[in-house]
């Protein structure tokens, strides 16, 4: 309490008192944009590692699966680039969002004959007559079974593949 006999801790000056309308309303929208600025900056970081993990995995791959895991992160990058790289149980995926829409299995260090790549049911592969794969077997493709994966992707995203 002060010598006049006022409480200064219960006297404060309120922002309706200091700034108009429009101030508020335009540092309100500031501080919106601050942090839509530091959000997106956060999921650009976030991004940046993923795909470090995701190539990371690649790189220590053993040869023959890592050149095809090479192969296919170029491929889904470029005709794809709306999919963000990430790993997907322990392995290199591809995902819109949240969900992964397709990926990549190394068969030797699955211990498996063929390597594979497959499509989580958020792809865009439904058949008319109710029947489609969802997963290939890789095993030293032909440039024409890379063109095919890179069809399909196309069309995983909803992409025609007249484009």
């Amino acid at each position: 309490v002060t010598d006049t006999g006022r409480d200064t801790m219960t006297t404060k000056s309120t922002a309706d008192e200091s700034f108009s309308a429009q101030e508020r309303a335009a540092m309100k929208e500031r501080a919106a944009e601050i942090k839509a600025e530091n959000k997106r900056a956060k999921s650009a970081e976030k991004a940046a590692a993923e795909e470090a993990d995701v190539l990371e995995k690649i790189a220590r791959m053993p040869d023959g699966d890592r050149e095809m895991a090479e192969r296919v992160h170029a491929i889904v990058t470029t005709v794809a680039p709306e999919l963000a790289p990430r790993l997907y149980y322990g392995q290199p995926g591809y995902a819109r969002g949240s969900k992964v829409l397709c990926f990549f299995r190394s068969g030797q260090m699955d211990k498996e004959r063929y390597s594979t790549f497959g499509f989580s049911v958020q792809a865009e592969l439904d058949s008319d007559d109710g029947f489609w794969p969802t997963a290939y077997a890789l095993q030293e493709p032909s440039e024409n079974a890379w063109e095919r994966l890179g069809e399909l992707v196309r069309r995983s995203v909803g992409a025609s593949g007249s484009d």
